[in-house]
């Protein structure tokens, strides 16, 4: 029989799943008693309000969410986040980090595959060959040896990973207490897949775009946007949760942040927004296309204010290290495997000490890097500079050479010095940016809650 937890959980679940905010009292009263240590209440409070103000931003994402998403997907968001990844995973994670002194992510971010059908300005996935794959049976051992170690949340990059979308769909009926989730081209997307997704309600896409047409096409190749459009406008007929992925750089900070381009992504169904910046990965990386520090700094308040004012939850891979205090990396909340097996610590950092084919994932955990990466982290006091390799590079180099890591970049391969020569004058005028915004941000705070 079922604990009195466990039905509460169910029921929370279910509110979830049909007009919460009708329920919002209820499942604020579950939530509660779910949280018996408190630990989550401030966030539980903070989303009850939002969500019944009729002006805020999040009423409106959510009342749009739940008339134009299926059900089950949202009844597989709510039980694989807030039930298996937090309620359950969260204590086996923190049971595994006190009994081995290693870090545990939360999401593992994997490339089935290094092949993709594109070829866009640089991009560093090219560079690791067309040729490497994991097999079904490696990515279900990954998955398996993951849940034990309280990790639910699995995303796939590339590659293009629908390459290898029967496997993924595979992996998602095997695997329904997980969430899967893939960055994609959008050119492989199709009425199969769309129904596929729905059978088992936990895959979500988020697209790769860069902007508008001209700054799409510029980067991945004439009739990309279209195509990308086109596989929203599919996913949207099929009532599919979806977002769009974007790599701001010098070319197109602007237009990527501007409000014509995302209230269109949230016109087209998009309910998440994920920013990345640019990074110059392998030899044939584009110096110029990393963003000036004004434009990262532009990002930084941008991000904020579309929070604050749009119905779309937008994150932002660097200047987000305020929220996660510091870089994310290492196995701290997550880590990536390649289509080789490499473990690395991010999907920017291409060194490893092991491979997934030879080491379990708690083996991987406890190498070399990734205690390097425990060691050090954060890199530094001011969480707007939270990144090792974009913003304080001699720290890279560092734990690189003390874990005698190889690298992982496969068809071009470089050492760590010849990677961190080409961010150390970023670093250096992005700091002082980074600064006075950091010190302006305490301010901030402190303003708001002055001491007693």
């Amino acid at each position: 029989m079922k604990g009195v937890r466990q039905i509460a959980v169910d029921q929370l679940v279910n509110y979830l799943a049909t007009d919460p905010i009708q329920k919002m009292p209820k499942i604020m009263s579950l939530a509660k008693k779910l949280d018996s240590k408190h630990q989550y209440e401030y966030y539980i409070d903070g989303i009850y309000n939002a969500l019944m103000d009729e002006n805020s931003n999040w009423h409106k994402f959510t009342e749009n969410l739940f008339k134009e998403v299926n059900t089950k997907s949202i009844r597989k968001l709510a039980e694989c986040f807030m039930v298996n990844s937090t309620l359950v995973g969260g204590p086996r994670r923190d049971k595994i980090k006190a009994k081995y002194n290693c870090n545990v992510p939360w999401a593992l971010l994997i490339d089935p595959t290094s092949a993709c059908n594109l070829s866009c300005t640089g991009c560093w996935a090219a560079e690791y060959g067309k040729k490497y794959n994991l097999s079904y049976d490696i990515l279900d051992s990954v998955v398996k040896q993951g849940k034990k170690l309280g990790i639910f949340w699995y995303l796939f990059s590339g590659g293009e990973p629908l390459i290898r979308k029967d496997d993924i769909i595979k992996l998602c009926a095997k695997h329904q207490d997980c969430f899967f989730f893939a960055f994609t081209n959008g050119t492989l997307v199709d009425e199969k897949l769309c129904e596929d997704m729905r059978k088992v309600g936990n895959f979500v896409l988020a697209f790769s775009i860069e902007g508008d047409e001209e700054a799409t096409d510029m980067r991945r190749g004439k009739g990309c946007y279209q195509k990308v459009i086109s596989a929203m406008e599919l996913m949207k007929k099929h009532h599919l949760l979806f977002g769009y992925s974007t790599c701001y750089h010098h070319y197109n900070t602007e237009s990527v942040a501007s409000d014509e381009f995302i209230d269109d992504m949230i016109a087209r169904g998009c309910r998440f927004a994920w920013n990345f910046t640019y990074i110059p990965i392998g030899k044939d990386a584009k110096l110029d296309f990393i963003a000036t520090p004004e434009q990262r700094a532009y990002m930084y308040k941008r991000i904020q204010e579309i929070r604050a004012t749009k119905p779309i939850f937008a994150l932002d891979f660097w200047n987000d290290g305020e929220a996660a205090h510091g870089c994310i990396a290492g196995g701290r909340s997550y880590l990536h495997i390649n289509a080789n097996g490499d473990v690395e610590p991010c999907a920017f950092i291409h060194y490893a000490n092991v491979n997934i084919k030879n080491a379990t994932l708690l083996e991987a955990l406890q190498s070399p890097l990734f205690m390097e990466y425990k060691k050090h982290q954060p890199f530094s006091e001011n969480m707007l500079r939270p990144c090792p390799l974009l913003d304080n590079p001699e720290i890279l180099m560092e734990m690189v050479h003390n874990s005698n890591a190889y690298s992982t970049q496969l068809e071009g391969p470089e050492t760590v010095d010849e990677l961190c020569a080409k961010t150390i004058a970023a670093a250096e005028k992005w700091a002082p940016v980074a600064d006075k915004l950091w010190e302006e941000r305490q301010k901030e705070l402190a303003s708001r809650n002055p001491s007693p």
